[in-house]
């Protein structure tokens, strides 16, 4: 476990330790919750075009249910049970990491919310849509985010691993979740309009 953790801290300080001014600004945007709110309303609008606006609530509330959950597992059980210190706390290697703007974050990074979250959305999302024209920049866009907190130098990259599958059991679940809530509630309906319900159908059959 040591020699895990030693290694883990090596390679927080190898992609610390290159930064430019730039790209302060830029990952400091990056890593920016706010930002990427063109982005939610976005995949909301999509949503909406392919699955009507009556399944697309049921959808959206699933997605923001998700990411409640990954969130609370994450910064409220998981960060205070381990306690782990953020690499910008750590009083190992703290003074040796680059800090954007003063920012350190709370004491406790593992696992990352911010990987946990992005991935949440994005492999949820890529799941309902089943297009990897579509898949490719949300992966993109998760992998921004778990630089980004590295650069900033508030997480370890294990702390970004973890987060990541974090987030992918729960977006999985949540999919799942979701198929066989459309075809509860919109049936033949939802067959029609989409491939979520068509698909829970099929399972139904089989059984």
């Amino acid at each position: 476990m040591e020699q895990l953790i030693t290694i883990d801290q090596q390679l927080l300080l190898a992609i610390n330790s290159w930064h430019a001014p730039w790209a302060d600004l830029l990952m400091w945007y990056v890593s920016a919750r706010w930002v990427w709110i063109p982005l939610y309303l976005l995949l909301i609008c999509l949503l909406a075009k392919r699955f009507g606006w009556k399944q697309m609530l049921v959808i959206v509330a699933g997605m923001a249910l998700a990411v409640a959950l990954s969130d609370y597992l994450t910064s409220g059980i998981m960060k205070p049970l381990v306690a782990r210190w953020r690499p910008s706390h750590d009083p190992l290697i703290g003074m040796d990491v680059h800090i954007v703007d003063g920012y350190r974050g709370g004491k406790y990074g593992f696992p990352s919310s911010h990987a946990a979250n992005t991935m949440t959305i994005a492999l949820f999302f890529s799941l309902l849509w089943k297009n990897r024209k579509a898949t490719l920049p949300l992966m993109l866009w998760v992998a921004m985010n778990c630089y980004s907190r590295m650069y900033l130098g508030v997480h370890y990259p294990l702390d970004i691993l973890v987060g990541l599958c974090v987030g992918s059991a729960i977006a999985y679940g949540m999919y799942r979740f979701i198929v066989w809530a459309l075809y509860r509630f919109f049936g033949e309906d939802a067959s029609a309009a989409n491939p979520l319900a068509t698909e829970q159908s099929a399972g139904t059959a089989r059984r």
